[in-house]
């Protein structure tokens, strides 16, 4: 068994033995190789952000968070190919762009065999042109997003024309390679559409920002027609896990403009 396949089935053996940990003797045993080499494997495992823990004293161990990790993906080497040509459009100005790079990094880990030779090749033949985007803001951005929360922006338009605004984020809009941030703007009263690459600056309030309606603050705008992505539609259609109770969306208003 080569290193790869090696980690790869480490992380399924400790997911198979949670929440019990596994001591480095009984992992060696179990690859057949030595302890300093397990334990090589463990760190290399924590550093690329696998959330493995080591527990000392009596009944200690190896162990992980089944409930933080995927159960076993095997994939053909068209949809690892698939994956390849999806990940190289993710640069700097793509929202989540860290997150998708480490999450690259632990597919990689785990393709073995066809797939992981197809990958290689696809991505050896694939070149892209460096994009500039100020990685605070993005991740300003992001974080507003997932703790819904109002963000201060410093913002200039189509035609050069600089604003500040109070926005309430809603959602995410990608179109032709850009991506749009849309929200609620306090400023316009109305639903507005911040392209990601045009934002100065942004800054958290910290305040909680009201639920809205994605669809409803593109209604009656340029990308009223917007859908949701296919290939996203089985992964928005899981069942949510359950929430604190909370104001109910209030309806979104019309009118997405450009960020006027």
């Amino acid at each position: 068994m080569n290193r790869t396949a090696r980690l790869y089935a480490l992380v399924e053996e400790l997911r198979a033995a949670a929440p019990r940990p596994l001591t480095v003797a009984v992992l060696a045993t179990r690859f057949e190789v030595g302890t300093r080499t397990v334990q090589r494997d463990l760190q290399a495992l924590m550093q690329a952000g696998v959330p493995v823990r080591a527990a000392s004293g009596r009944g200690g161990g190896w162990s992980i968070d089944p409930g933080t990790t995927l159960p076993p993906i095997r994939l053909t080497a068209d949809e690892a190919s698939a994956l390849t040509a999806a990940l190289a459009a993710v640069d700097a100005a793509t929202p989540y762009a860290g997150a998708a790079r480490t999450a690259a990094q632990k597919i990689t880990a785990s393709m073995t065999g066809p797939a992981s030779e197809a990958a290689r090749e696809f991505a050896a033949r694939i070149v892209a042109l460096p994009t500039r985007s100020d990685p605070a803001i993005r991740t300003t951005v992001e974080q507003s997003l997932a703790a819904h929360t109002v963000l201060r922006l410093s913002y200039t338009d189509a035609a050069g024309r600089e604003s500040d605004r109070v926005v309430e984020p809603a959602g995410l809009l990608t179109a032709d390679g850009r991506w749009y941030l849309i929200a609620w703007c306090r400023t316009r009263l109305a639903g507005r559409g911040f392209r990601l690459d045009r934002i100065a600056a942004a800054a958290p309030t910290g305040e909680r920002a009201q639920p809205r309606d994605l669809a409803g603050l593109l209604r009656d705008s340029a990308a009223a027609g917007a859908g949701q992505p296919a290939v996203l539609a089985a992964l928005a259609a899981r069942p949510r896990e359950p929430e604190g109770t909370g104001p109910a969306n209030r309806p979104g208003r019309p009118a997405v403009g450009a960020g006027r």
